[in-house]
């Protein structure tokens, strides 16, 4: 396979990974009906300063590392799974996504990214795709640290095309829920529980794959 095929085989795969409703996906949402569009977009950077967390400790072999200790592989999924549960059931007895003191400002904005970094740090997800697909596309012979980069960047503009979609149509839904409590009400409710159930469900999977 040239270069070019596998590049694109990467990108399709990347694609297919990251629109499976997930984690990274239900966090970008819900800053993004939380503090609007700046929020929204804080966290689309946030998950994608965690991907390349992700990469870097791939190449550098802690990937490779936690997979040769399955007890420290389950402790990060327990630990990532508690945490986005823990968001999730906080927003669904809030009552409301469109919290009165939660405003589109700057504090808002560094909190989305900085939770939506350990968000990703802590997503199983990321973990089981670095150590069974990366790999995969890493050509022997080559420069690893070159491929990375490369990859990481197709990975990189795959989550802002993506994530950054879903939170430009979030972050327009805040007018309209606004205007509609009862609305507003199940929204938090829905997006707590899909909060839960994607953590739930995302380390359940990575859980198996040990």
């Amino acid at each position: 396979m040239s270069e070019a095929a596998n590049l694109w085989l990467y990108f399709v795969v990347v694609f297919g990974v990251i629109v499976l409703p997930g984690m990274d996906m239900a966090f970008v949402m819900g800053s993004a009906l939380v503090g609007g569009r700046r929020a929204g977009f804080a966290a689309v950077a946030g998950i994608v300063a965690g991907g390349v967390c992700h990469m870097l400790m791939t190449a550098a072999g802690i990937g490779a590392l936690l997979q040769w200790l399955p007890a420290a592989f389950n402790l990060m999924l327990l630990i990532g799974a508690g945490y986005m549960i823990w968001i999730g059931w906080a927003l669904m007895h809030s009552g409301m996504v469109l919290a009165p003191e939660i405003t589109g400002g700057g504090r808002t904005m560094v909190e989305s990214f900085r939770r939506a970094v350990l968000t990703s740090l802590l997503n199983p997800k990321a973990y089981v795709f670095m150590l069974a697909i990366f790999p995969q596309f890493v050509r022997p012979g080559q420069a690893l640290w070159s491929q990375a980069g490369v990859l990481g960047l197709i990975t990189a503009a795959t989550q802002v095309s993506v994530y950054g979609g879903l939170a430009l149509l979030a972050a327009r839904a805040r007018g309209w829920l606004a205007a509609k409590p009862e609305a507003n009400r199940r929204l938090a409710q829905g997006v707590g529980l899909l909060l839960m159930t994607a953590a739930a469900l995302t380390a359940w999977d990575g859980w198996r794959r040990v």
